[in-house]
């Protein structure tokens, strides 16, 4: 790869001349991602380090699926540098998901299902969220609560209901995956939900959806288990 020298680049052409010139949505994802990165090191440039980053991955939007070990990997990118780079992705995210999430309506399984299932694709632990929904079933945010083993997701009910008094939830969907892939409910994921449809009795905020979600889904409230 030839080296690109910022000192070499005419000063009004430099990304950071640029972002002030024409604004940010008129840089190339090489110049947003060397602005992130600040500096470079004394082998190569952060303009070559950010092409070396895109060079490592098929599509920008696999810039969300990056991890913080995968861009160590790259030479020249060190801690800082990765962590600087992560933090802005998820601030992004995080931006995306609070502008649109009044949009969004949780009032079938397959909806939810299309909705969670990227987060959960190819995870080799069981994550377990709670989506809190106002009364019209609009969704108000989404809590990631426990990370568990291959097989077995340690839930507390308090942790459940503490975000739902918190935000005013009027209801809670439970999601959580199989990394199996087989979506059918285990002996432990029945009791669970039927301890937690006891609790949101005596709460008075409903749980009125537990869905798995492997290779397909499977709804407890289509399966009138809830």
């Amino acid at each position: 790869m030839n080296q690109t020298l910022i000192k070499n680049i005419p000063k009004y052409e430099r990304p950071r001349e640029r972002f002030l010139k024409v604004g940010a949505e008129n840089l190339s994802n090489i110049e947003l991602i060397s602005i992130l990165l600040n500096s470079g090191t004394k082998d190569i440039s952060a303009y070559d380090l950010a092409k070396l980053i895109l060079h490592n991955i098929n599509d920008i939007t696999d810039l969300k699926d990056i991890t913080l070990n995968k861009l160590k990997e790259i030479k020249g990118i060190g801690e800082v540098k990765a962590i600087t780079l992560l933090s802005a992705l998820e601030l992004g995210k995080r931006v995306y998901y609070k502008k649109n999430i009044s949009k969004i309506k949780m009032n079938s399984a397959d909806k939810i299902y299309n909705f969670m299932k990227e987060e959960l694709y190819n995870k080799n632990q069981e994550y377990f969220y709670a989506l809190y929904l106002d009364s019209k079933k609009n969704l108000i945010d989404k809590k990631l609560l426990f990370i568990g083993t291959i097989n077995k997701s340690i839930v507390h009910p308090r942790e459940i209901f503490k975000y739902a008094y918190l935000l005013s939830a009027s209801s809670i969907i439970c999601v959580h995956n199989h990394p199996s892939g087989d979506p059918l409910p285990s002996k432990e994921d029945i009791i669970l939900t039927k301890k937690l449809k006891e609790i949101s009795n005596i709460q008075g905020i409903q749980i009125i959806d537990h869905i798995i979600i492997g290779n397909n889904y499977y709804s407890f409230f289509e399966n009138q288990l809830i």
